[in-house]
């Protein structure tokens, strides 16, 4: 038996910019004699860059997409003869669909993004991930240089800090001056404040006012080695392992 395939894409779930994974998955079990994608064609997307799919409006009603695809799926395979089908798409939905043309005999092979439900993935025979995981960040976190004074304000706010509020910012001041002779004009933000918001992965502070709090934020001392805390801790006090 001759194999026959159609590669049906929700445009309204799945974008343009997963289009060579989803060729390169389809291409590995027949060259397509379909490739369509439904979406609402008036509105903008991606897709409408994208040259050989034949781009099918669904009109902008609820579901459409969904709707007119599930019909194309089960016409072409009844009256096209495929036999073959990759569904596209990360909606529940479709695991209907998908089983219902593997009672027809038809191969189906499912793709979609991370948040794909168990439910359609289960009901094609095949599986693809394309994208990221869900929960998975592609932006780079941060670099944070830690520095001497940091770690002077990480003791100081520590050593002060109750149940995780901190200390008032005024008074983180005050401290570090008695201490460490101290001027926060002499560093370019010129005032504690600006330099405790230009370190957003070091510390949280608290909105603008007179008894304004500051907390340092764990994670961003994670990489200084323990002794580093040891040496700017004072006398008798032992340094928090969360503000």
């Amino acid at each position: 038996m001759t194999t026959r395939m159609a590669v049906l894409i929700d445009g309204d779930n799945i974008g343009g910019k997963h289009v060579a994974e989803i060729l390169r998955i389809a291409g590995q079990a027949a060259l397509p004699h379909v490739q369509r994608v439904y979406l609402d064609a008036q509105r903008p997307s991606d897709w409408h860059d994208v040259t050989g799919f034949r781009l099918v409006h669904a009109g902008s009603g609820k579901n459409g997409a969904d709707i007119l695809l599930c019909i194309d799926a089960i016409a072409l395979a009844l009256r096209e003869q495929i036999n073959n089908f990759v569904l596209v798409s990360s909606d529940r939905d479709f695991s209907h669909v998908a089983l219902r043309l593997r009672e027809f005999g038809a191969t189906v092979t499912g793709i979609g993004e991370g948040k794909a439900p168990a439910a359609f993935r289960h009901a094609c025979q095949t599986f693809f991930q394309v994208g990221p995981t869900p929960g998975m960040s592609l932006v780079p976190k941060p670099t944070i240089n830690l520095t001497e004074f940091d770690l002077q304000i990480r003791a100081v706010i520590a050593e002060f800090s109750e149940k995780g509020t901190g200390i008032q910012i005024a008074k983180l001041g005050s401290t570090l001056h008695t201490r460490h002779k101290t001027h926060i004009s002499t560093y370019p933000e010129r005032t504690w404040r600006a330099y405790l918001v230009a370190r957003p992965g070091l510390y949280d502070l608290d909105p603008r006012g007179p008894l304004a709090r500051v907390r340092f934020i764990p994670q961003g001392f994670a990489d200084a080695p323990a002794f580093a805390w040891q040496n700017h801790a004072q006398p008798g006090v032992t340094l928090a392992s969360t503000a």
